[in-house]
C-alpha cells in the first residue's frame, strides 16, 4: 500500500514494533480467539495512518469498531460495545466523509486541521457531560462489569469521536485518555481470564501511538499554518 510506504523511519519502527508485541503477546497469553489479533492489528494501523492526517485511517476505525464491540460483548463490557458501535463506528464514518471534504491542498488526501472557538469547546464539554450522565444510569441497568470506568471510557471515547469528525488535533490527546481506561479495564479483566492480556498489551501500543499521533498533529497544524503564510 502506498500510505504504508509514505510512513517515515520512526512511524515505521513505532508501526512494527506494535506489531510484534501485539501478536506476542496474543500467542503468549493465549489470545481470546483469532478476531482478537485481527482488531488489534487493525486499530493500530488506523492509528498510525491517522497520525499522518489521512482519511483511510477512519475507513479502517469502522472496521476496528466492529469486531472491538464484538469482543467487549464477549466480556460483558456493554458500555464499550454500545460506545465503539453506536458511537465510534458511524463516527469514524463520518469523520471519514469530513476529512476526505476538508483536504490541505486540492488534489492532496492530508486532512486540514481545523481550530474550534471556546464556545464550541464549550458546547463539547457540556454534550459530553450529558452523554456521560445518561449512560451511567444505562450501563447500571445492564450490570455492565467495572461500571466507573466504562463510564469514563464513554466519556472520554465521545469526546475523542467529536474532536476527530471536527479535524482538531486534540482527538489524539483525549485518545490516549481513553487509551489509559481501557488498559485498567482490560486488565481488570485479565484477572479472570488470562487471555485479555493481549488486549491490555494492545491498548497499552494504542497509547503510545495516539501520543504520536498528537505530537504528529501538532506539526502537521504549524506546517500547514506556515505553508499558507508563505
Amino acid at each position: 500500500m502506498n500510505i504504508i510506504k509514505s510512513f517515515t523511519k520512526a512511524e515505521r519502527a513505532l508501526w512494527l514494533t506494535a506489531l510484534i508485541l501485539i501478536t506476542a503477546s496474543f500467542f503468549i497469553f493465549g489470545g481470546n480467539g483469532i478476531l482478537t489479533l485481527i482488531a488489534s492489528i487493525l486499530g493500530v494501523t488506523s492509528i498510525i495512518i491517522n497520525a499522518k492526517g489521512e482519511p483511510l485511517g477512519q475507513l479502517i476505525m469502522v472496521f476496528f469498531s466492529l469486531m472491538y464491540g464484538y469482543i467487549s460483548f464477549s466480556f460483558s463490557y456493554f458500555g464499550e460495545m454500545i460506545t465503539y458501535l453506536g458511537m465510534t463506528m458511524p463516527m469514524a464514518a463520518f469523520s471519514y466523509i469530513s476529512w476526505l471534504r476538508n483536504p490541505f491542498k486540492e488534489g492532496k488526501t492530508e486532512v486540514r486541521v481545523n481550530t474550534l472557538s471556546a464556545l464550541e469547546v464549550g458546547f463539547m464539554i457540556l454534550l459530553t457531560g450529558a452523554v456521560t450522565f445518561v449512560f451511567y444510569f444505562i450501563l447500571r441497568h445492564f450490570n455492565t462489569a467495572n461500571l466507573i470506568p466504562s463510564t469514563l471510557s464513554v466519556a472520554t471515547s465521545f469526546a475523542a469521536v467529536y474532536l476527530t469528525f471536527r479535524r482538531s488535533e486534540y482527538f489524539s490527546l483525549i485518545y490516549a485518555m481513553n487509551d489509559i481506561v481501557l488498559v485498567i479495564l482490560w486488565t481488570l479483566a485479565a484477572f479472570s481470564d488470562t487471555s485479555y492480556i493481549s488486549v491490555v498489551i494492545c491498548f497499552a501500543m494504542f497509547l503510545v501511538s495516539d501520543i504520536y499521533g498528537f505530537i504528529s498533529w501538532k506539526k502537521m497544524k504549524n506546517r500547514q499554518k506556515e505553508s499558507e503564510l508563505s
